[in-house]
């Protein structure tokens, strides 16, 4: 973009709630309002004006999912320039699918269920260690620093990462500072790569630290969630770098893990190959156990296998062994992944709830507990935590597949049309995934919606040309008989064979 357009920018989201004016805004680009406002049609598409009506909304959101106790949407919409609280509410839904009041009240859900989790030793053998550094501060901001770098220190440990103050013992630096903007504090975070000197993640949040409702440790809980999926991803991206002779069984695993994520046959292939070789050099690996208990029941469940018998026995006898010693909130998750689509429901969420007692921050536990809670009727409870995961981590790996989930929430509860409208986004994060036409296709048949389902189904014979009706049936996984029965209805009426 234009040195103008970039500096206006600058300037809107340094005070997102002002009442800009073309001169104010032509002045902070130094250059004339008539060039700028030509530019910002060329090079974004849109008007300063409507630019600064979607930073103004992208503001108000990330308040909105910090969820402070004394947070009021009415103040979070004055703030941000909203001076009519009807029409914000109305553009809100429209823009995230729900209310400014529902975005808040969910993070306050998230965060007392955070608050009563109970701390549990973490005893993983390969934990990433993580240093922190004094947070820079200025006169004014010295305390909350100090507090703030205190409650990260918690957070962190409680998620199962190792936190040091020594930076030569540590695989990642975490440092930052605190700094005064107007009124408020604004607080400035960095996770660096130790080795590489990378910058992999970065985190700015503008609050109101100190008084009688001090945030310190909530705000620190959120940050440690949402730190959580770029560690994850430097872990493996570690791993990738390593040599062949190098390697040892985690890192295989590490390896293995974004083709088990990925849902697809060709990830599943290559993880569980990867797999196989970590557990001949440690049987007793949890993740890795876990994630091969989950990959040989994918293949049952989506369709990349012939023998599916063979492969749901060998994904039961890898699953309870991994139960008997899975000790982390991740390899946990995993594992009520296998047991739920093994239909065995208890066993899933007696793993899945000791993962979130670990890490309630966990996305992965989050997202299962909402496919339990789904598979046992919980369709709106299943909805809120679906977004909880979502709201967590939205650009994690399995992001798409919590969408899946909305969607199939919403078809379980007849509304079919947003039971299409989340699959398509699932689909379109991840169109590797063509099962997921295994339930779009009948929810488009219901919503009346006849060529999408034409489209639908040709996508998924395509892919899966000898399907039938009868294998769909036998591999889904426990769905309620309603559920089933309108499966079969709409993949018959679009002409996929008995």
């Amino acid at each position: 973009m234009p040195r103008g357009v970039r500096r206006a920018l600058e300037a809107m989201r340094a005070n997102v709630g002002h009442d800009w004016t073309v001169a104010e805004l032509a002045t902070a680009a130094g250059q004339s309002g008539r060039t700028l406002q030509r530019q910002f049609k060329v090079f974004l598409g849109k008007t300063p004006w409507t630019v600064l009506g979607d930073l103004r909304f992208e503001a108000a959101r990330r308040e909105l999912l910090i969820g402070l106790p004394e947070t009021k949407v009415m103040d979070v919409a004055l703030r941000y320039g909203f001076s009519h609280y009807g029409r914000f509410s109305v553009e809100y839904r429209r823009r995230f699918d729900e209310t400014p009041s529902t975005t808040l009240k969910r993070q306050l859900t998230f965060a007392d269920a955070l608050a009563s989790m109970p701390a549990v030793p973490v005893t993983s053998r390969e934990r990433p260690t993580v240093s922190i550094s004094a947070i820079e501060a200025v006169p004014r901001t010295e305390d909350a620093a100090r507090s703030v770098a205190d409650e990260l220190a918690t957070a962190l440990s409680r998620a199962g990462i190792a936190v040091t103050s020594d930076p030569r013992s540590a695989r990642y630096r975490l440092g930052g500072s605190l700094r005064m903007m107007g009124e408020q504090k604004r607080l400035t975070l960095r996770l660096i790569d130790g080795e590489t000197g990378t910058h992999l993640w970065a985190h700015r949040y503008d609050g109101a630290f100190g008084g009688e409702a001090d945030p310190a440790e909530h705000v620190a809980v959120r940050i440690a969630v949402s730190l959580q999926p770029s560690l994850r991803r430097a872990e493996i991206d570690r791993a990738q770098r390593k040599s062949e002779r190098d390697l040892t069984a985690h890192d295989l695993t590490l390896r293995a893990m974004p083709g088990i994520l990925a849902l697809d046959a060709d990830g599943n292939a290559r993880g569980l190959d990867l797999l196989d070789r970590a557990t001949d050099r440690d049987p007793q690996q949890p993740l890795a156990l876990a994630l091969s208990a989950w990959a040989h029941v994918q293949r049952v469940t989506y369709h990349f296998t012939s023998k599916p018998e063979q492969e749901r026995a060998r994904a039961i006898e890898i699953a309870r062994k991994a139960q008997s010693m899975a000790d982390e909130a991740s390899a946990l998750a995993v594992l009520g992944n296998a047991f739920t689509l093994l239909h065995d429901l208890d066993a899933a969420e007696l793993v899945v709830r000791k993962a979130l007692a670990m890490d309630g921050g966990s996305a992965w536990a989050w997202s299962r507990q909402a496919w339990i809670d789904f598979y046992k009727g919980d369709v709106d409870g299943a909805i809120e935590r679906f977004k909880v995961a979502l709201d967590i981590a939205p650009q994690d790996s399995l992001a798409f597949n919590a969408k899946v989930g909305i969607g199939c929430a919403h078809f379980e509860a007849a509304r079919y049309a947003e039971a299409a409208r989340w699959q398509e986004r699932a689909l379109l994060e991840h169109p590797s995934s063509v099962w997921i036409h295994r339930t779009l296709c009948p929810a488009y048949v219901l919503g009346g919606e006849q060529d999408a389902a034409r489209r639908s189904i040709g996508a998924l014979r395509d892919r899966y040309p000898d399907m039938t009706l009868s294998e769909v049936q036998h591999n889904l996984p426990p769905l309620s008989p309603s559920y089933r029965a309108r499966i079969s209805e709409g993949l018959r009426s679009a002409g996929l064979p008995d």
